[in-house]
């Protein structure tokens, strides 16, 4: 049996992946044209190597049909629930750095922190009459942070894509989202909240505690982590 290993498909941080892999001796490669999803792994014998989006890597991870995979730190803590049990952090690799924040309005003055946004959150509801609209892909994620710092007054609307525009088309009233400049934070007029970010992300490469581990996939594990200089 092969050890499967799921990396992006596509763009800089499938770049970014087989870079990492090279400089440490095990050669990833696609095998055919952009659009086929096929690959090779050489340097290490008994490794399969699994073309896949990074939004897909904690499903086929936590599913246990890959055992090993390349995602971002915030893709696995959102998409899934009580991710430890499901996957283990092997390595941080050091690039696909971006920070899941919280802005608001730059216009809204007395608005800076999470507690600022408590406050405006009543006075939004009591004004209004419906909750404060956060537009965000990162449900788990802000959910769980607006919970731990006491924040309620609130309603997350599903965005999973241009975020930073909602304010401005008025379907929501701040925005979470993830960043990496803030560039377009600012080129829409928002600030982020001060504090520490909701995450910090990076890619990171995950292993399945789900998967089939026989004899001949934790051998090659440890081949490939030995090559790797990790821990498995």
């Amino acid at each position: 049996m092969t050890l499967k290993i799921g990396v992006p498909s596509k763009g800089r941080l499938m770049e970014k992946t087989f870079d990492w892999f090279g400089a440490r001796g095990v050669e990833l490669a696609r095998t055919g044209s952009d659009r086929e999803y096929a690959a090779a792994v050489n340097g290490i014998d008994g490794i399969e190597l699994v073309l896949l989006s990074a939004g897909e890597i904690p499903r086929e991870l936590a599913a246990g049909r890959i055992h090993l995979g390349v995602t971002g730190s915030d893709l696995v803590r959102e998409k899934l629930g009580s991710w430890q049990d499901k996957v283990a952090e092997l390595a941080l690799m050091g690039f696909g750095h971006a920070d899941l924040i919280i802005a608001v309005p730059k216009c809204w003055v007395d608005v800076n922190t999470l507690d600022d946004l408590d406050a405006a959150a009543a006075a939004f509801r009591a004004q209004h009459g419906f909750r404060l609209r956060i537009a965000t892909k990162f449900h788990r994620l802000i959910r769980d942070h607006l919970r731990d710092h006491g924040v309620a007054d609130y309603q997350l609307v599903d965005s999973q894509g241009a975020t930073e525009g909602t304010v401005k088309n008025e379907t929501a009233e701040a925005v979470a989202d993830i960043t990496s400049t803030g560039e377009t934070l600012r080129a829409n007029h928002l600030k982020i909240l001060a504090g520490k970010p909701v995450h910090k992300s990076q890619a990171t490469l995950f292993k399945s505690r789900n998967a089939d581990w026989n004899e001949a996939t934790r051998a090659t594990l440890a081949a490939l982590t030995g090559k790797l200089g990790l821990q498995s």
